[in-house]
């Protein structure tokens, strides 16, 4: 069984919104550093966004002030709430989590991370 799906991607105009999901099953999501990363065609997987085991939250410069990171301990679900969308934000999405929670140890930058999703695709037109 994969531990972390996602779900929620799609094709927006630019300015629009997304909010992606990642259900996480056969382990307690809250517990964890749970982040969201995405890839580009051609492009080095980057670190989007991470909250930790206590809500910390953090995010990649690229994506400040737009996107939200979030989680709902009782559905077990992550959450990346997705605004103002840009063509430079077209990507594989996909969501990711680590054991180790604690908010120093859960950035979006440089992050090894246990268990991957499959991903879900985000396009946005200009």
């Amino acid at each position: 069984q994969v531990p972390l799906a996602e779900s929620g991607g799609g094709s927006v105009q630019a300015g629009g919104s997304l909010r992606l999901s990642c259900a996480a099953s056969g382990f307690a999501a809250s517990s964890y550093c749970m982040g969201w990363l995405r890839q580009a065609p051609g492009k080095e997987r980057e670190g989007v966004a991470a909250i930790a085991s206590d809500g910390t939250t953090s995010f990649a410069d690229s994506v400040k002030g737009r996107f939200t990171i979030s989680k709902d301990t009782a559905k077990n679900t992550l959450y990346l709430q997705m605004n103002s969308l840009k063509p430079e934000d077209i990507a594989m999405y996909s969501c990711a989590a680590d054991g180790l929670g604690i908010a120093t140890m859960c950035r979006p930058v440089d992050k090894e991370y246990l268990y991957w999703g499959q991903g879900t695709q985000v396009a946005v037109s200009s």
